[in-house]
């Protein structure tokens, strides 16, 4: 290499080394900055934007003082009775996950629910009572949520043994022996509900609400046996009724029962509607001697009322027991729905333990008469099958229905005249 080469290459490792070290003390600069920048800030702790509640005990003491309170104060405001509270906070903590924090006990997260979903109180009333935040007190509920849905299933009333009537119909002639097959009754029913976004049109049901349709099936001593929620309100009764059937651990119907539906069912063997284009609701039977049945279609339909009376009854009361559901809860769509399950266990366990305990029914709407009828049950049945063979079997109950009621009526009419031919001689 000659001596020129070798004279480049030093002076570009001079130059190399002097950017280095130009950069070295750059970076020296910047830490004395921010040293000297560091020791300038005060001493003092900074304080947050967000003002936080101090952790307190007055869930505890609150809790406490109001259940050794006056117990119908305490039904009033928190829908049950101080005994039956205590109970179901010891089912909760055995059969559930969920036990006291270390700042909140299960009565308070169990009350907060209850003031939630039977006063229809948002997270301002709790979060007053109990002094506490509103992250606290929606935790709170939404573990209460969880744990109710939890043991809801284990509330459900079974259904009864296939070899036995129900004592409503069993006892009563106006039903047996025409309704001894039948074990529950079934019907559907609108929940305010709220939706966001482009899917709001789904839920709109027939009187232009934004809803959900819940459906139902209860016994006759007013306990839910099967609850299906979350269907849009646009979604007819019967594609309900098709989802509920189809689930594994779904709706089920033992062999030669069936039970009681409205207008908005099919009629079929195992879901007995009345007759349509006639008279049905009990309000229509009422008024004198002038709105008695006068054949054999309006006589079924009226007992067919009356006995199925009892589904209308249940809704009438889960709503008016947890008033939350008479508007829109502000939850996720996902939460409103599991809130009707959760709701419906609890209703079932309160109708245990308080049997008399029970908050006054509110009206159902009438149900609109749809003459849709895309209900599937056998496939080796066509649907003009099914309704033709279902058709049938509810017309000779009406017949002996109508039969029965005209020989009743014709022995009171003969004892009256041999009575009146008594009392002349």
């Amino acid at each position: 290499m000659s001596e020129m080469d070798m004279y480049g290459v030093d002076e570009e490792e001079e130059e190399f080394y002097e950017a280095i070290r130009i950069l070295l003390m750059a970076i020296q600069a910047v830490i004395y900055v921010l040293y000297d920048l560091v020791l300038s800030i005060p001493d003092e702790s900074i304080s947050r934007p967000l003002t936080r509640r101090p952790v307190t005990s007055n869930g505890y003491i609150y809790m406490n003082k109001i259940l050794d309170g006056d117990p119908y104060i305490f039904r009033e405001v928190y829908r049950m009775y101080p005994d039956v509270f205590r109970k179901l906070c010891v089912i909760i903590k055995e059969k559930t996950p969920l036990r006291n924090t270390r700042h909140i006990c299960v009565e308070e997260m169990l009350a907060t629910f209850l003031l939630v979903v039977g006063q229809n109180n948002r997270y301002s009333e709790p979060r007053m009572i109990f002094e506490r935040s509103h992250f606290t007190v929606s935790r709170s509920f939404n573990k209460i949520l969880k744990a109710l849905n939890t043991i809801a299933p284990e509330f459900m009333a079974k259904p009864p043994p296939p070899d036995t009537t129900p004592p409503n119909i069993r006892e009563s002639t106006r039903f047996y022996p025409f309704f001894k097959d039948c074990i529950e009754a079934i019907d559907g029913t609108h929940i305010p509900a709220t939706v966001v976004g482009r899917e709001v049109s789904r839920y709109r049901n027939r009187h232009g609400k934004i809803s959900q349709n819940v459906l139902a099936a209860c016994n006759f001593d007013l306990q839910f046996i099967y609850v299906l929620s979350g269907w849009e309100g646009s979604a007819h009764d019967s594609k309900v009724l098709n989802d509920a059937i189809s689930r594994r651990n779904g709706l089920k119907v033992p062999a030669g029962k069936y039970y009681l539906g409205d207008c908005g069912f099919p009629n079929r063997r195992r879901f007995l509607a009345p007759f349509r284009g006639t008279r049905y609701h009990l309000k229509d039977f009422c008024g004198g001697e002038g709105n008695h049945p006068v054949n054999a279609v309006e006589l079924f339909n009226l007992r067919h009322a009356s006995l199925r009376n009892v589904i209308e009854r249940i809704f009438g009361i889960f709503k008016s027991r947890f008033t939350i559901f008479k508007s829109a809860p502000p939850f996720p769509y996902k939460t409103q729905a599991e809130l009707v399950l959760a709701c419906a266990g609890l209703h079932n366990f309160l109708r245990q333990e308080c049997r008399s305990d029970e908050f006054p029914p509110e009206p159902e709407d009438d149900p609109v008469e749809n003459e849709e009828d895309n209900f599937q049950w056998d496939d080796f049945q066509t649907q003009e099958q099914q309704r033709d063979n279902a058709n049938q079997w509810r017309m000779s109950i009406a017949n002996q229905m109508w039969a029965e009621a005209q020989a009743n009526a014709n022995n009171v009419n003969n004892d009256n005249e041999e009575s009146d031919h008594e009392g002349e001689e």
